[in-house]
Parts: C-alpha cells; structure tokens; sequence
C-alpha cells in the first residue's frame, strides 16, 4: 500500500486519540503517529485528498508532507 505522510497540530494525548479514532472509523488503513515531531505516516489505498479530509475531521491544522 502507499505510504503517506501528515503533518498535524497534535499538541498532546487526547490530539493523538482524535487521530487515531478518525483513522480507525475510515478503515483500509495502518498509521504511525509521531506525537513529538507532529507527524502521522498513513498507510492506505484511499487518496491523499480522502486521508486529509478524515485527518482534518480533528479539527486539527493537517498539511500533506509527500509520500514516506
């Protein structure tokens, strides 16, 4: 599957949970968050604009880094 990498405003824990409960709700898809360096490597078919609409579900500031 095709890696992608995130960039997104995670502050703390519960920032890292809201991630992780968005992710898990779409499906199809296996992550890495790096809570320190505010990062979240996807691994998923679905499209880069579907992973940052259902990243920016958090409500959370998400930007596309590039393909890991």
């Amino acid at each position: 599957m095709p890696k992608h990498e995130f960039s997104v405003d995670m502050t703390c824990e519960g920032c890292s949970n809201a991630v992780t409960r968005v992710l898990n709700k779409l499906g199809g898809v296996q992550f890495d968050i790096d809570l320190p360096n505010k990062k979240v490597c996807v691994d998923s078919k679905h499209s880069v604009d579907t992973l940052l609409e259902t990243l920016g579900k958090t409500g959370k500031a998400v930007s596309y880094l590039g393909p890991k």
